[in-house]
Order: C-alpha cells, then structure tokens, then sequence
C-alpha cells in the first residue's frame, strides 16, 4: 500500500497559469535521497559542471558517469540542433546551477531551460540511457497560456492538429529526434510548435512521449493560446509566437486563401486601405521609412470617422506626442484607439515610424496590438486595438479604482507585464528594448490581463548587440535606472529597473511620483523598510486584510533586485519570471538600490 501511495504521488502533473521562456525544474521525489554536501552530491556536482563544455563540443549531446556505487551519478546535457555551441554551453550551465540550488537531496531530477536556447539536463542514480521506463514518461511539467483563442476554433483546430501530427512523425523519425514548424494561421498569425527527445530513446519510445504530452496538453488546455509540456525524454511546445531560437531557418508556406466574397457594387469608403493608385501617400509612407508595413495602411478619412473628426469627446487620453481618441471603425463596429501624433514636434515623427517598425509584428498577449497607421500631408496617425480599462496609472491614480485591484489581480498585473519584457528582450526578432516602463504605458484589459503600449522611444538590438548609449535621453524621471540617466547608457537591464520600480508601485498603491520631498522616493522608501525587516509596511492599506505574506516580501524583494544600482546586479528578465512563478528560496540579496535618494 504504502508502495502505491508513493507512485500516485509521483503521478504528478503541475499546471501554471502563465507561459513565457521560463524553465521548470522537477526534482523527482521518489523516496530516494542522498545527504547534502556527501559524496553523491559531490559528484553530483561534479558531473554537471562538465555538462555544459562536453555537451557543446559534442553536438550538442553528452551523457556520462561519475563515481562508484552506491553514489554513482548519471547524467546528460542536451541542447536543440543546431544550436549556438555557447548559447547551449550557457543554457546548461544555468540548468545545472538550477538543479544544484532547488533539489537539495533528490537523487534525481531534470530541468528544461529555455534560456537562451532550449536545453535538458538531467541526472539520477540509475543508468537512464536509452530508457523509456515508468521514471521516464510519469513525471511531467505542463505549464498553459492563460489567454484563450478567440478566433474560429474548429479551424484553429485543425490547422494547429496537422502542425502538430506532422511535427511528432518528423520528429521521432530522425536521429535527432528533434522538429520545429511552422503553420501559418491567418495572413498576419502564425502557429509555431517544437518537439524533442533525448537522441538514445527508440523512435516508437520518442513517438509515445511525444503523442502523450500532446493528449496531456489537449485535456486541459486545448483553446488556450500556448504552452508546453516537458518529461525527462521529451518536450514539447507551441505558441503563436518564435522562441528558442529554433524558428530562422524555416520557410513558411502562405495560408490558403479564403473564397473570396461576392463584390459589392461599389466598395464602402470607410473600409478602404490605401489604394496603390495613391501613389502620393505612398511615396510619403515610403519617405517615413515604413514601406515594409503598407499593408497596414488606413485611409486616413476612413479614421477621421471613426473619431468623430477627432472630437474633443472621444478623446480618452494622451500617449507620447500626441493625443488618444476612441474610435469606431464602421461597418462591423470594431473599437479602436487612435493616437494622433503632434504635427509639430520632430519627435513625434520619429515616434510614429519607430513603433510602426518596430510593433507592427509583435504579436504576444501582454503587448498592445499595432492594427494599422495613415498618414496625409502633416497627419500620421496610430490605430491600436482598444484596451477599455485604460492605463495602470489610472487605477493607481484613483482610490476607488484602486480599491478593485486585490493582491490576485496585481500578483497577474506583475507577471503579466515580466511576460511581455520577457518576449520584447528575448523571444522577439530582433531584441527590443522598451526605455519607457511605466503604469502610464501598461494598459489594462476587461480581465485586467496587461498590455506594454507606447513603443515610441524603443530601440532595436542587432544580433549580438548588449548595450547602446544615447545623447538624447527619453523616458520618465523615477523609472530610469543611474546609468541611463547621467550618462545615456541603455541595455536589457534598462528595462529591468523600471519594472522593479512598476513591482513597487504596484504592490504599495502610489506612484513613484508621489513620494515627494522632503520624504524619500519609493525605491528608497522601500529599501529602508527592508533593511528594517518591515517590508509589508510597504502594501497598500486596501488589501492589508487579505494577501499572501511570503508572496507579497517575494515580489519586494525580486523589485529591490531589479533597482540595482550597478546593471550586472540586476536579474535577467527570464530569471526573474522564473523567481515570480517558483517558490524557492532566492538566493541573491538586494544591496543599496539605484535610486536617486539612496545614492546620497
């Protein structure tokens, strides 16, 4: 009996509401354990420290042994084909280092990481070579989006089966035992799937690992926009974005084309794109440097409708450089928002060709969707999807509105929004540094799922690429980090600083701003309660009655991390999603932030 109570507990599926390039550990408790710091976890140690340098150098694949019985450890270290040999090498050192930190006394475990490529280590005191057993198929990590598809599901379905069927039968068939694909969903949406195994299992072993991760995933998350499941011989994956590398060398063959509708008489003006015999808008979205995207092109009069002529009544805000209208594109009755760029300011223009450039592509569920631009003479307008809760600021901005928001919706508000820098420094191509991170720019949808919006100072990394620096220095006063600042120095980490700040604001209720002199300002505030070792003085007095202790000094302590005053101590955006969505101890202390009040 009690052998049947220890397998139903290791008949364990875990499933996440969230996805990204995370990683997932599973430290497989099956009742055997060695004592810390022994001569298991000595070698142990030792073998995964030369994982990362024997797996590069050979293909991407090693497994070995070290040590003699009863603390004899195997291991392996896997990468994807074809990977960067120190993008693997850099992928299962950090794995190890995972598995070493969270599984302090299990003698087996393996970890997937998805950082900076896909990558699998495992180790265990039994010979795994080869093996498809029971300790290779049960344990299982299954991690779903939390957005669901909301297009024509039956169709969805069916082009996102064929992908997949396709993938698990390429896949098993080559010695690799590796496949990335790609389907095309929509003209503007594509579906991209991935599957490994390990290289030493059979293809019928690989073909079953495979089929039963897909069946898994189906049962509980079939109409959800993404995930993946991982086992010790396989993985697999898919979103409606690229991840993992794994997607540049593949051609995509277009969707076949719906039937066309019967043609109407004559074509309704407000649903006119630019025609190509405008050729003098189009020589002017040509000289704004955004040819590449002219499929997105509205007519310009078709917008001025839908805005009521920019009526002072639909106006809903204002974005960087211009002013944010609601509009409603007829027929069909779609709501937008519009921004109107300043005719009058040079950076406005600039603003307006950097984020249809940069944006215009981006498709992930924590970032505003770019659904077109027009522009006439001096006119360049931005049409976004409509997001109806507005921006952050407003309900931190607002008492009452600020009252809506229980530790629950902010814990997914923080998540939601390490997501999206997730997919912009990572996931994207090319990379994507945001500089401007603030609540005025993280608008909330219905569900109040968050959306990173304002694209205007973004800046785009080449391959390679780590920093930049700038004489013209733009973002908002409190959200820069010191190196940004003073000397115009801007990388991934720019971005890590302003979302440390958004985690403050988020969990105290107040803005940044409204820590004001003679006091200190937020970061600084902050720190001072945690060296004190009062760090929930920090929350905000509306949900005092009702939040999660440990959850709540977790995220204070991941946002002091992330305000750092020297970049290299600041986290990696990846590691930090994987700090929000585990429960373990975070090894790493916050020092001295790099606020301004704290600096003296």
């Amino acid at each position: 009996m009690k052998q049947r109570n220890s397998l139903l507990i290791l008949c364990f599926v875990l499933i996440v509401s969230f996805v990204g390039s995370v990683s997932a550990q599973t430290c497989v408790h099956n009742g055997k354990n060695f004592t810390p710091n022994g001569t298991y976890d000595a070698n142990r140690r030792l073998i995964l420290s030369s994982l990362p340098s024997n797996a590069a150098a050979q293909d991407g694949f090693y497994s070995g042994s070290i040590g003699q019985e009863p603390s004899r450890v195997h291991a392996a270290g896997m990468c994807i084909p074809g990977a960067d040999a120190n993008d693997c090498s850099a992928c299962i050192k950090g794995a190890s280092d995972w598995l070493v930190q969270d599984c302090t006394n299990q003698t087996d475990a393996y970890y997937w990481a998805l950082d900076p490529t896909l990558c699998l280590v495992r180790y265990s005191n039994n010979s795994f070579s080869g093996s498809a057993g029971y300790w290779e198929i049960v344990p299982q990590y299954l991690v779903m989006n939390t957005a669901n598809i909301n297009s024509n599901l039956t169709e969805f379905k069916k082009i996102w089966e064929g992908l997949i069927h396709g993938i698990i039968a390429a896949a098993s068939a080559q010695k690799t035992r590796y496949k990335a694909d790609v389907a095309a969903l929509t003209p503007f949406q594509n579906i991209y799937a991935l599957m490994q195994c390990t290289p030493d299992v059979s293809s019928g072993d690989c073909d079953n690992c495979l089929r039963q991760s897909v069946i898994d995933y189906q049962s509980c998350c079939g109409e959800k926009t993404g995930g993946y499941v991982m086992r010790p011989i396989c993985f697999f994956r898919w979103q409606l974005f690229t991840f993992s590398k794994a997607f540049g060398n593949i051609t995509l063959a277009p969707p076949p084309p719906p039937p066309p509708p019967p043609p109407p008489p004559s074509p309704p003006p407000l649903l006119q794109r630019q025609p190509s015999s405008a050729s003098d808008q189009a020589k002017k979205a040509d000289t704004a440097g955004i040819t590449t995207v002219r499929s997105l092109q509205f007519d310009f009069k078709t917008i001025e409708v839908a805005t009521n002529n920019f009526s002072e009544r639909n106006k809903i805000g204002r974005g960087g450089f211009g002013d944010v209208f609601k509009g409603t594109l007829m027929p069909g009755g779609r709501e937008v928002a519009v921004k109107r760029l300043s005719r009058t300011s040079e950076q406005g223009e600039k603003e307006f060709k950097n984020e249809v450039i940069v944006i215009a592509k981006l498709q992930h569920g924590n970032l505003v969707r770019l659904l077109g631009y027009s522009v006439k003479g001096e006119e360049r307008v931005l049409v976004y999807e409509f997001v109806p809760n507005k921006s952050l600021d407003s309900f931190l901005s607002d008492p009452i509105k600020q009252a809506q928001l229980s530790w629950t919706k902010r814990f997914n508000i923080i998540k939601g929004i390490a997501r999206g820098i997730l997919y912009l420094h990572q996931d994207s191509r090319p990379k994507i540094i945001h500089r401007d991170l603030k609540a005025d720019n993280i608008l909330l949808e219905a569900d109040m799922n968050p959306k990173i919006s304002d694209f205007g100072t973004a800046r785009i990394f080449g391959i390679g690429q780590t920093s930049s620096i700038t004489e013209r220095i733009f973002g908002t006063e409190g959200y820069m980090p010191p190196e940004y600042r003073c000397e115009g120095l801007f990388s991934v980490k720019t971005d890590v600083y302003s979302f440390g700040v958004l985690v403050l604001e988020i969990i105290c209720g107040k803005k940044n701003r409204s820590f004001c002199s003679p006091g200190p300002d937020l970061v600084t505030y902050a720190w001072r309660l945690w060296r004190e070792e009062t760090p929930l003085e920090l929350v905000d007095q509306t949900i005092l009655e009702n939040f999660p202790a440990e959850e709540v000094t977790r995220c204070i302590h991941i946002a002091l991390l992330c305000v750092q005053h020297e970049p290299t101590d600041r986290p990696h955006v990846s590691t930090i999603v994987s700090m929000l969505t585990s429960t373990t101890i975070i090894s790493h202390v916050p020092q001295t932030p790099g606020s301004l009040d704290s600096l003296y």
